[in-house]
């Protein structure tokens, strides 16, 4: 049985966070544009409402779950060899 160390999964979840906060950002983006509310001397393409907090608490739930099949995907023993490819 392979046993993960806790510096080891810090990582992992830092790394698995970070790639789903690029997966949420763009969820329900309104630009400036589709809203009407162009800001002078701002990129018409920049969000309304980026709604960061939100995000942010939804990427650390999500890597959680995440990380937590993952350790726990490796502590019943699946590897890669057990899939078929």
């Amino acid at each position: 049985m392979t046993t993960l160390s806790w510096p080891t999964l810090i990582a992992i979840y830092f790394i698995v966070w970070w790639l789903t906060l690029f997966c949420i950002l763009p969820l329900g983006v309104k630009t400036q544009e589709e809203a009407g509310e162009i800001v002078p001397g701002s990129a018409t393409s920049a969000p309304v409402r980026p709604q960061l907090l939100m995000k942010a608490g939804l990427t650390t739930i999500v890597a959680a779950i995440v990380v937590g099949l993952f350790f726990l995907a490796v502590r019943m023993g699946l590897s890669l060899d057990d899939f078929p490819i």
